[in-house]
């Protein structure tokens, strides 16, 4: 048995506008990992010392772009049609909001 196709109403653009809105805080949450790594002294090599929360604010980069590009690919599909999301699109998104999760809470602990 398949799936009827989605409703063409209203809802590909409210879900383009929350894949939009949830990339806004993202890139919210970035700006206050890079900005808690700025703080820190940024840029200072203590021998021996690896910079953790320069690890976070790249890890957190890289979060960002890979949900920056799912949002497009997304907001490219509900144009064309109502088909359902690719597995591995929302898995790569999710994966990514959880690493930029990770990298918050590190920032924050290794912030402070």
């Amino acid at each position: 048995m398949t799936a009827s196709p989605r409703d063409p109403g209203l809802q590909p653009e409210r879900t383009t506008l929350s894949w939009g809105r949830t990339l806004l805080a993202l890139v919210v949450a970035d700006l206050f990992i890079w900005r808690t790594w700025a703080l820190s002294g940024a840029g200072v090599h203590v021998a021996g010392r690896f910079d953790y929360l320069g690890l976070c604010a790249a890890a957190a980069l890289g979060s960002t772009v890979v949900v920056f590009v799912c949002v497009r690919v997304r907001s490219r599909q509900l144009r064309r049609s109502t088909d359902a999301a690719p597995a591995a699109l929302m898995f790569s998104a999710t994966a990514a909001v959880l690493a930029l999760a990770a990298s918050t809470v590190a920032a924050i602990a290794l912030g402070t």
